[in-house]
């Protein structure tokens, strides 16, 4: 009889919580078979790639998951980079967090891991800030990595590399189960054709539509409006993170700026002149010069976000089935995290008590579904 770790383990959604779910089990020799309707529409490509559990203000649980994502991301992507041969420009460049008030910077929820910049030091830090910035903190300890261009593409080869196999266009309609326990899914085709796939094992990561596929669970999408400016190389050296936008500047000076927070489209598609204009006024508050660089390219995208903003992750009401999405505008900064901790559930009793401990902060059971 064959075990059931010599069959493929499902994973259902190709984005990034997706493939670096992936790449770790398949790293442990576990065969893995990737269901994706679409990968090119996953969060992974649209976000701006921040790793700032310090710089966004993450508060209780959710800062400490961050804390241990970011401590695991310069290993995890050396083992990507290694897999797959691609740079992911994994970069510790800093960010700036801009206040109009000492009061206010002190209030930040994050204020004691940051360094403190009067009016001087924070034009010094990012040339051509508003006027109306007067302090800052700097979180040192923050970073990004070039998850567009770069990240994503790399799990992908890197998963490739170690026989993950790959189903596109295909549609995940159903899970299936008996007395609560997975038996298979039930998939659309690319030709629309209906059938039925058996499994014993599978992880539920598709991102905002992860409701459709499992429908008591709480996902909602936030629709995210971006774009990209062509800055000179240099101009920008550090993140720019100011309320409801972001300046986020890669090696070759194109420069990522976010990002809308739409709760009300549900899964609208498109660009609205509203959304942009927005952009641009944040792009205003922060930078103004910057508007006047060379716009390169606009895009939207969903976040999958839950009623408190964290995500769910671990077992689920299912046997055999595993939960990991719901990771909002954290997924970038969370998917190394999300990732080995997903591995060791699946792999039974390699959780340590700490692990054990911050897993049920995120469990399904706090909704109670």
């Amino acid at each position: 009889m064959t075990s059931p770790a010599s069959r493929p383990l499902l994973i259902i959604g190709g984005g990034l919580m997706g493939l670096a779910i992936a790449h770790e089990l398949a790293k442990k020799g576990r065969p893995i078979e990737v269901l994706s309707r679409r990968r090119s529409e996953a969060a992974g490509f649209v976000a701006a790639g921040m790793l700032a559990p310090h710089a966004e203000g993450l508060k209780d649980h959710l800062f400490q998951l961050g804390q241990f994502s970011l401590e695991q991301i310069p290993k995890w992507v050396q083992t990507i980079e290694e897999d797959s041969g691609i740079n992911c420009r994994l970069k510790n460049c800093g960010i700036v967090v801009p206040f109009c008030s000492q009061e206010t910077r002190d209030h930040y929820p994050t204020a004691r891991y940051g360094l403190k910049l009067n009016r001087k030091e924070l034009e010094a830090e990012v040339p051509g800030i508003s006027a109306h910035w007067n302090t800052a903190l700097l979180f040192n300890q923050d970073g990004q990595i070039d998850n567009r261009r770069r990240l994503m593409r790399a799990l992908e080869k890197a998963c490739v590399s170690l026989g993950v196999h790959f189903q596109e266009g295909v549609e995940v309609l159903d899970v299936l189960h008996e007395e609560k326990t997975i038996k298979g899914v039930s998939i659309r085709k690319a030709n629309g054709e209906v059938e039925i796939r058996s499994c014993e094992e599978a992880v539920l990561c598709s991102g905002a539509w992860s409701k459709q596929i499992l429908k008591a669970i709480p996902i909602f999408p936030v629709k995210g409006q971006m774009m990209s400016l062509q800055g000179p190389k240099g101009a920008l050296k550090r993140i720019v993170f100011g309320p409801g936008t972001y300046m986020v500047p890669r090696e070759d000076g194109l420069t990522v700026i976010g990002a809308t927070s739409e709760r009300e489209a549900g899964f609208d598609e498109g660009l609205t002149p509203s959304g942009q204009q927005e952009l641009h006024q944040g792009i205003d508050a922060l930078i103004p010069s910057a508007n006047r660089w060379p716009q390169m390219e606009r895009w939207w995208g969903f976040r999958p976000c839950t009623p408190d903003e964290g995500p769910i992750l671990g077992d689920s009401l299912l046997q055999g089935l595993w939960l990991a999405t719901g990771h909002h505008r954290n997924g970038v900064l969370l998917a190394a995290i999300t990732a080995k901790l997903l591995a060791k559930c699946i792999y039974k009793n390699s959780l340590n008590q700490e692990e054990k401990k911050l897993l049920s902060k995120f469990s399904w059971k706090r909704f109670n579904f």
